[in-house]
């Protein structure tokens, strides 16, 4: 459970931040129990962290709820999205619940906020900016 002390202390050093969790969507076959709990601690430490629920499409905005996440059976996922939509909404830092497995936009080759790729499973894939971070 090492990850589990490394992201609670990214949560309680971004505080004053603006901070939004994106979960992948894409596949029913995510390991939900740990997405909630990992959504869970964002609920009880953060509760002002801002709940993006996407995958080729960004599904819904809402604050952090961890009963609230439906998944789909598609498994088409693309990150542009919700990426352009943290930039806009002027994000200070972004974690990202998915396997990386979906598309990014070619032009997209960095983003002006803090990104972490919080990776379920026992593979971590390179990933083209950020950080990625094993939840397994």
């Amino acid at each position: 459970m090492k990850w589990h002390k490394t992201i609670l202390s990214m949560i309680q050093q971004r505080q004053e931040k603006k901070v939004a969790l994106v979960v992948d969507t894409s596949t029913n076959e995510a390991p939900t129990i740990l997405i909630n709990n990992i959504v869970k601690l964002f609920e009880q430490l953060k509760p002002d962290t801002i709940l993006v629920q996407a995958d080729f499409k960004i599904r819904s905005i809402s604050q952090v709820k961890s009963d609230t996440i439906k998944y789909y059976t598609h498994g088409k996922s693309s990150y542009t999205l919700a990426l352009e939509w943290a930039a806009e909404e002027q994000v200070d830092t972004l974690f990202y619940i998915t396997d990386v497995t979906g598309f990014f936009s070619e032009e997209m080759e960095t983003v002006d906020f803090e990104l972490f790729w919080l990776v379920p499973g026992t593979f971590l894939p390179r990933v083209p900016f950020g950080k990625a971070i094993k939840v397994a």
